[in-house]
């Protein structure tokens, strides 16, 4: 059910190796393992209480795990104080900015902890600023912000140190299309620089644009590891196809068209033809089928499944809360 065995033509930035971590009773990670490449993008999805968040602290050096390792670049982190944590660049669900002060200013704060020097940190906060799309409003104090302006300053906080794996946590909670796009080509530019991103997110149309790799868990352990097309075998196949017809006055011809081999369900509604199909090779039988019968129509679509298909297969439909 975890799908193929992690393979990367790119050097590894992380390897999570089965981490596990309790707190009294509650087992909230279970042995969960992922990796993350150079240049790559893992999306590690999940419904609430599945264990992301702890698991994502882990990696970032947040949490100790009670069993398991995390190696960055090949190195074992140990701990909060681990100088390997430098690789990492983490931007959290929750935005961690002083409104009160300007963008430059709350730059110059997360430089200060990194230890940068003041020349390399000038240099570093500019051209982070510059890549969100917000050099022309460094000076402007955050509260005057947008939420997916606030949200794009966050991520340049993360940049400051040039980090080689970045960690995203619901990087785009709350924020409207144009911010979201934004952020969107700031990772896929990030990529293109030899970054590896782990990005955590309840939108499944976010991972399957953004994400070389999906990492999906379910009560603490990974249930499917794989890539998109991988995980699309993980759930049954979709055999359905819909006609846009534009005339439904007679349908007489619908019996005939149940009769016809490989066609297990057809049923037209709303000027919409919807058939199943034992396989959707038969597709095209069924256009010629109209054909001849007359029937004219203005497009027709087959299904696939899709991320959000394949998560409701993996974790179950009920909504649960944590």
């Amino acid at each position: 059910m975890a799908g193929a065995p992690m393979q990367y033509a790119a050097p590894v930035l992380l390897e999570a190796k089965a981490l596990k971590k309790r707190f009294g009773k509650l087992t909230a990670v279970d042995g969960v393992s992922l990796g993350v490449a150079a240049g790559s993008c893992t999306g590690l999805l999940g419904p609430n209480g599945a264990g992301k968040t702890t698991t994502v602290s882990m990696i970032a050096g947040l949490l100790v795990p009670d069993a398991g390792e995390v190696l960055l670049s090949g190195r074992p982190l140990r701990g909060e104080t681990d100088p390997l944590k430098r690789k990492i660049g983490f931007v959290p669900q929750d935005l961690a900015l002083y409104e009160e002060l300007a963008a430059r200013d709350n730059l110059a704060v997360f430089g200060a902890l990194y230890d940068l020097a003041p020349a390399a940190l000038e240099r570093s906060a500019r051209d982070a600023l510059a890549l969100v799309g917000l050099a022309e409003r460094a000076g402007d104090k955050v509260k005057t912000y947008s939420g997916g302006m606030k949200r794009r300053l966050n991520l340049a906080a993360a940049l400051l140190h040039d980090p080689d794996l970045l960690i995203l946590d619901e990087p785009t909670v709350g924020v409207d299309p144009q911010s979201r796009s934004a952020i969107f080509d700031n990772l896929n530019l990030l990529r293109g620089r030899g970054k590896g991103i782990l990005y955590t997110t309840h939108y499944m149309e976010e991972a399957e644009r953004l994400c070389d790799r999906i990492v999906i868990v379910d009560h603490g352990k990974v249930v499917a590891d794989d890539s998109l097309r991988g995980l699309e075998k993980l759930a049954p196949p979709t055999r359905r196809m819909t006609v846009a017809l534009e005339d439904t006055t007679s349908t007489a011809w619908l019996d005939e068209l149940r009769t016809l081999a490989g066609i297990e369900a057809a049923e037209v509604a709303n000027h919409s033809l919807s058939v199943t199909l034992d396989d959707l090779a038969g597709a095209p039988k069924v256009l010629a089928f109209l054909a001849q019968r007359q029937q004219r129509f203005t497009h027709f679509a087959t299904e696939r499944i899709d991320l959000e298909g394949i998560f409701l297969t993996l974790t179950g439909r009920n909504l649960r809360d944590p």
